[in-house]
């Protein structure tokens, strides 16, 4: 099997290199695709020694041409970020001074990022259509993912969103239950960074009422949401929900704080100079703190399963809604639980969601449908409206102001802008 990993020169790289060298037997060939010849060439040399101190008998080879990299590959990852840290820090923010949150996948900088990112990953898709074998498998993990996998599936691709933060919650409950981590399958249900998870079965028998009444205020910590919430739910929300639950006070502390970016950024520059080293063959510790816990476990899972190289085996991705919420339209992309096989991704039947969640869910997708549109076709009056639909925003003199600094900040990034 031959995987093409578009954005292959990011320091998330390693991570994922990591979990084919030590889960990935299926893998015969793995192509990292990068225009950052320099930072490629690093993170190349790094990821052949890890193959070879697992021992994996798989090629690795890398390359600044995205046509010859994606050719006769049977699945594609992409995971780049137009813009780079830069941009990153720019989404976290200039919301802050209309009074929102600043942050790279939701609200005004969530909406930048699509903007720029949408047409340059339809393009590599497009691309990987014509070149890659036929019925070739694309995985995104390039945020926004919701939106981003909306666009993939409209534009006709075999595609699936993929994000870390269910793998994250199911090795956390498992190291609790003391099961091994496939024993847990989760209801994990809602949108790409506003999901909940409602249920937590072992053996088929729901363990997470249990977990929330003895660990409550350890589970409100991690996810930095006051416990009322989580006992009010009777769930365990992702911390992406800490920036509606708890906006005014996660902006406040964003004012007093270095951008998530900053610091990544300067983890980044110390990655690089480790990779750099001749005698590292193991991911470095550091590598934990860029993020992505998990990443490489999710992927390398999905890949399997999609390729049929594992029985089918349950996930959690984003896919068409396809009636799994009744009171969303069928081509809305969702993240939720499914099991998953070569022919794709089937969700996991699940209870209707309370209001509160339901009205959520709603209503950000309603975002992510205008967030595509100006994505797709650019111009002020999309992102204003898009901007005004979105709950962390939704006031006229925000939503305009927030408008003419989104397009300001980003006009590199955008064909159409001024």
């Amino acid at each position: 099997m031959k995987i093409a990993v578009v954005g292959g020169g990011s320091t998330y790289t390693p991570e994922l290199v990591d979990g084919f060298a030590r889960l990935g037997s299926m893998v015969s060939e793995l192509v990292l695709i990068d225009p950052a010849a320099e930072r490629l060439e690093v993170v190349g040399q790094f990821a052949r020694r890890i193959f070879a101190r697992h021992g994996h008998p798989g090629r690795i080879s890398w390359t600044g041409d995205l046509d010859a990299g994606v050719t006769d590959a049977d699945a594609a990852v992409i995971q780049l970020r137009v813009g780079g840290q830069a941009a990153r820090i720019s989404d976290e923010t200039f919301p802050l001074g209309e009074g929102c949150v600043g942050q790279e996948t939701t609200g005004a900088g969530g909406l930048a990022k699509a903007l720029r990112t949408v047409p340059v990953v339809l393009d590599v898709a497009d691309r990987i259509r014509r070149r890659a074998r036929p019925g070739a498998w694309i995985v995104d993990f390039t945020n926004p993912v919701g939106i981003v996998t909306r666009a993939l599936l409209d534009a006709g691709h075999r595609a699936v969103g993929l994000c870390n933060v269910a793998i994250g919650f199911q090795r956390r409950f498992a190291g609790v239950f003391g099961v091994p981590p496939d024993k847990v399958v989760l209801d994990h249900v809602g949108l790409n960074h506003l999901t909940w998870e409602r249920a937590a079965y072992v053996d088929g028998v729901d363990r997470l009422p249990q977990l929330l009444a003895q660990r409550l205020p350890e589970l409100a910590a991690e996810v930095e949401i006051d416990q009322e919430v989580l006992r009010t739910a009777g769930s365990v929300p992702s911390y992406y929900l800490s920036y509606y639950y708890h906006h005014d006070r996660v902006v406040r502390a964003a004012r007093d704080e270095p951008t998530r970016g900053e610091r990544v950024a300067e983890i980044e520059a110390t990655l690089l100079d480790m990779y750099r080293d001749p005698a590292l063959v193991e991911k470095p510790a550091l590598l934990g703190e860029r993020g992505g816990a998990y990443y490489s476990e999710a992927a390398v899972g999905l890949l399997a399963a999609l390729h049929g190289s594992s029985s089918p085996d349950v996930h959690s991705v984003n896919v068409r809604n396809n009636g799994f919420f009744r009171f969303l339209p069928d081509e809305a992309v969702v993240e939720v639980s499914a099991r998953v096989g070569p022919d794709g991704p089937v969700p996991l039947p699940t209870a209707p969601v309370p209001p509160e969640m339901a009205g959520l869910i709603g209503h950000v997708s309603g975002y992510e449908d205008l967030a595509l549109q100006a994505a797709l076709r650019g111009g002020r009056p999309r992102v204003y409206r898009a901007l005004l639909a979105h709950p962390l925003i939704a006031q006229h003199e925000k939503a305009d102001a927030l408008t003419d600094k989104l397009i300001a900040a980003g006009s590199q990034h955008l064909s159409w802008a001024p």
